[in-house]
């Protein structure tokens, strides 16, 4: 198939687009490299089923495509903090541009959205049917409230025009080509440890992430793309393993043998407390749930990490 990948230069976006070419499939990235680097796609710049282009999604893209994956939009608070209007922005225009790009060739269209949906949230774990506890005037409904209207748009191309459609709600996710400062959790702790800094934990330490290697999170994506006809989801994909961040950063500071204290900081403003997925639908729609977990994944981290270090 020729398949258009937004954010194919990005973490996960590059590890989608290694999966898609060894598949067979015809591979168009298209990044504007605010967060993603070449460097993530550089060993597939001499295949002939590859091509690179830099463009911007909340502008208009004509190409030709059978399936499009829509993983555009900076997903670290940091970088989305710091350009909020853009960030919302491409995640609602992004995706009306995306959208109106399936409908005029009939493609399929797959949308990376997020567990961030689903806010600071009242239940655990997080089904699909929860509707969430957010807010839409803090420091990250820029990204929160972006996804949330893209999800919005995708089930109304559906429901008026009959597009093709897939969402997936992505769940906190890591693994080797994180920016070093990328400002998510992992990749702090592992860059800290490695740098032999104090490793900065925010509140007590007491909220919790369930980690997804990147890999698995690949995979869940493809089977997405690969599932029935009619299935569109949205569907949970994520780890369900929860875990503590004083939990998390002792691990890293073991797997590093790092010397590393831990220094605690106010936790920022929304920052969810909980955070787990109940991967039910996964499993029964898709056969899918994660293979590697948290040491292992870690370790894979790490020397990725030590590597670039």
């Amino acid at each position: 198939m020729r398949v258009i990948v937004t954010g194919g230069a990005g973490f996960v976006g590059s590890h989608l687009v290694d999966s898609l070419l060894k598949d067979g499939n015809e591979v168009l990235a298209v990044d504007n490299f605010y967060t993603g680097h070449k460097n993530n796609i550089a060993q597939h710049l001499d295949n002939p089923n590859f091509e690179l282009i830099r463009h911007d999604v909340s502008l208009p893209l004509f190409v030709e495509a059978d399936f499009i994956m829509n993983l555009a939009c900076p997903a670290s608070p940091v970088h989305y903090q710091r350009f909020p209007v853009q960030t919302i922005k491409t995640s609602v225009l992004g995706a009306i541009n995306m959208l109106g790009l399936a409908k005029r060739t009939g493609a399929t269209i797959l949308q990376a959205s997020t567990s961030e949906v689903y806010g600071d949230p009242e239940i655990s774990p997080q089904t699909e049917s929860y509707w969430g506890n957010v807010n839409p005037i803090g420091i990250r409904s820029c990204y929160d409230e972006g996804k949330r209207a893209a999800e919005s748009l995708f089930f109304d191309y559906q429901r008026q025009y009959g597009t093709k459609i897939k969402v997936a709600r992505i769940f906190n996710t890591y693994g080797p080509r994180m920016d070093l400062h990328d400002g998510r959790v992992v990749s702090n702790f592992i860059f800290q440890a490695l740098t032999g800094k104090p490793l900065t934990v925010y509140g007590d330490g007491s909220q919790t992430r369930s980690f997804c290697f990147v890999s698995d999170l690949v995979d869940g994506l493809v089977r997405l793309s690969k599932s029935r006809e009619g299935f569109a989801g949205p569907v949970n994909l994520g780890n369900p393993n929860e875990f503590t961040m004083i939990q998390l950063a002792e691990k890293v500071i073991e797997l590093t043998n790092s010397n590393s204290s831990l220094v605690f900081e106010s936790l920022p403003g929304d920052d969810p407390k909980l955070r787990q997925p109940d991967i039910s639908i996964a499993r029964a729609e898709l056969g899918w749930e994660p293979q590697i977990q948290l040491v292992e994944g870690l370790k894979k981290t790490i020397s990725d990490f030590e590597a670039r270090l």
